[in-house]
């Protein structure tokens, strides 16, 4: 009998990353009806400004010396990224309250279009053919999961803007993420969030939750959806190209329809597993497939300017 042969480092590594970022996003999605009931009572920019705030101050108590010890490459890696994310947070937000729940949702998802297009325009990524092929399908699952109906006016131009964000902030974390500092960055991440989203905030004053359910939803989504999952995202994108992390994101409306059937009273449609199905192909596409035309990672292959400061 033929003795398997061993998974390389990098290739276990990739598949935990890939297990870790699906987790990520069905953290994502089971929190899309709690905050439907919650920004009724806080209005978003307080409850982004309280919920990163929670997030960052735990964050630093449990990776103190984590975050201390980046270098200053780090630090201003991760007040970049914690820019981007903060305004696409923010964009995102204010677009939502100009157009319908199911358009931003898709419009939003077109991050999983744009990380390739910016990724071979900024750092010209080569980009494998079943690579395109998964983005491709992934953008039907979604289009087939959300859309009824787009009229482009000003919500949907903020919404796409934060897309593009969110596309600048995986491939910055595809680029720049380590597995060593990455608990450091998510922290200082969380800390350039809160703070971008309570300036937001502070113009018509701080609204907190008004009882105990409202708390815990808000807590859950701060130390859970916030703090573990943005480190999460951090470290798995260390070993994942920022194109197949993109894809792999693209399964939280997914999470969040079976959330929303599971325990918000909604109906199974045909759309929801017609969506779910196409999406669920591209991940098979790019998990299968993709792995004949690897792409490097941050950690396999780390910027120059990183190398630099290491030595």
């Amino acid at each position: 009998m033929t003795a398997r042969p061993a998974v390389r480092p990098s290739a276990r590594s990739a598949r935990l990353a890939t297990l870790l970022l699906m987790g990520v996003t069905a953290v994502w999605g089971s929190t899309f009806f709690l905050i439907r009931d919650l920004v009724v009572h806080v209005p978003s920019a307080d409850f982004l400004a309280v919920r990163f705030a929670i997030a960052a101050v735990v964050m630093f108590a449990v990776f103190r010396r984590q975050t201390l010890a980046l270098s200053r490459a780090d630090l201003l890696t991760g007040i970049g990224l914690g820019v981007l994310y903060g305004a696409a947070q923010l964009l995102q937000t204010t677009g939502l309250e100009h157009t319908d729940a199911s358009v931003s949702g898709f419009v939003t998802g077109t991050y999983v279009v744009l990380t390739p297009v910016f990724g071979a325009l900024i750092f010209r990524d080569r980009i494998a053919p079943s690579t395109w092929v998964a983005v491709g399908l992934a953008t039907a699952g979604l289009a087939v999961l959300s859309l009824r109906g787009l009229a482009v006016g000003y919500g949907e131009a903020l919404t796409l803007a934060s897309a593009a964000l969110y596309a600048l902030h995986i491939i910055g974390l595809g680029r720049f993420s380590r597995a060593h500092t990455a608990t450091g960055l998510a922290t200082v991440q969380a800390f350039v969030i809160a703070l971008m989203c309570s300036v937001a905030a502070v113009p018509d004053g701080l609204t907190l939750p008004s009882d105990g359910g409202q708390w815990a939803s808000l807590l859950y989504m701060a130390l859970v959806a916030g703090a573990v999952a943005l480190w999460a995202q951090t470290w798995a994108q260390s070993h994942l190209p920022a194109t197949r992390a993109a894809i792999v994101m693209t399964l939280e409306p997914v999470f969040a329809a079976f959330f929303a059937v599971l325990a918000g009273g909604e109906q199974l449609t045909a759309r929801m597993i017609g969506g779910g199905a196409l999406v669920l192909t591209a991940m098979y596409v790019v998990e299968l497939l993709g792995r004949r035309t690897p792409e490097t990672t941050a950690e396999q292959d780390p910027p120059a300017e990183l190398l630099h400061h290491e030595v």
